[in-house]
């Protein structure tokens, strides 16, 4: 079993975690190379026709970093995707039908637990803008995670009013708590630029999601074909 989920999310997660990385550096990775020049002083035009390098003096460095970054969100999403096989793995035994279609749900559930739902409050944020402590926003967002992620599960497994009644309250505690907020909001870099690189961050978040819960459910489907 470990060595079917082991590869069921090894596969699943590095064809998703390239997707992404592929839509972050069209997309996202731009917007923050723009906005870490506002953060440096330095304002340039910013538009399809120019290039921003973050270090144009060192040869390959580009490259290297983008070949890096690659790396380093398939590795992500390998983990993301462990853990969605994993319960996957687990409904299944409770009589839920896993499959490609079902997939794409679970991974949209996923996405509003990791994402959507942290970014409710806390949206993804530029270099050069306030933030509050790290540490206390890391504390916020893995409780924020925690309980949209248990939200999740029982509006898709519970059986009575009770359940999604915790499940909203799971939803909204958080945001009724408030996340940690900067004594002042200020910042070199325009809301706009800030908008916008949230607004790319979650798209690609969500397109992620969708595409690596697709293919987990694919690939249990497919192996459950197998093996019967």
């Amino acid at each position: 079993m470990f060595s079917r989920l082991l590869t069921s999310a090894l596969l699943a997660g590095a064809a998703a975690g390239l997707f992404a990385a592929l839509l972050q550096l069209v997309f996202v990775q731009p917007v923050l190379l723009h906005a870490e020049l506002y953060e440096g002083g330095e304002l340039v035009h910013f538009g399809a026709e120019s290039t921003v390098s973050a270090h144009p003096d060192l040869p390959g460095f580009d490259a290297l970093r983008d070949g890096l970054s690659i790396v380093f969100t398939m590795l992500v999403y390998a983990g993301y995707a462990m853990v969605l096989v994993a319960l996957m793995a687990l409904a299944q035994t409770r009589g839920a039908r896993i499959d490609g279609r079902i997939g794409l749900i679970w991974g949209l559930a996923a996405f509003v637990a990791v994402h959507l739902a942290p970014g409710f409050t806390l949206a993804p944020e530029v270099p050069g803008v306030a933030a509050a402590d790290v540490y206390a926003r890391q504390i916020w967002w893995f409780a924020t995670v925690a309980a949209a992620g248990i939200a999740m599960w029982l509006i898709g497994f519970g059986h009575s009013w009770v359940a999604w009644g915790v499940a909203v309250v799971l939803l909204l505690a958080p945001h009724v708590i408030g996340a940690p907020e900067p004594d002042v909001f200020t910042g070199p870099v325009p809301t706009e630029i800030g908008a916008l690189f949230a607004a790319r961050a979650l798209g690609v978040g969500l397109a992620a999601w969708v595409i690596l819960g697709g293919l987990a459910g694919y690939i249990w489907a497919r192996d459950d074909a197998r093996l019967a």
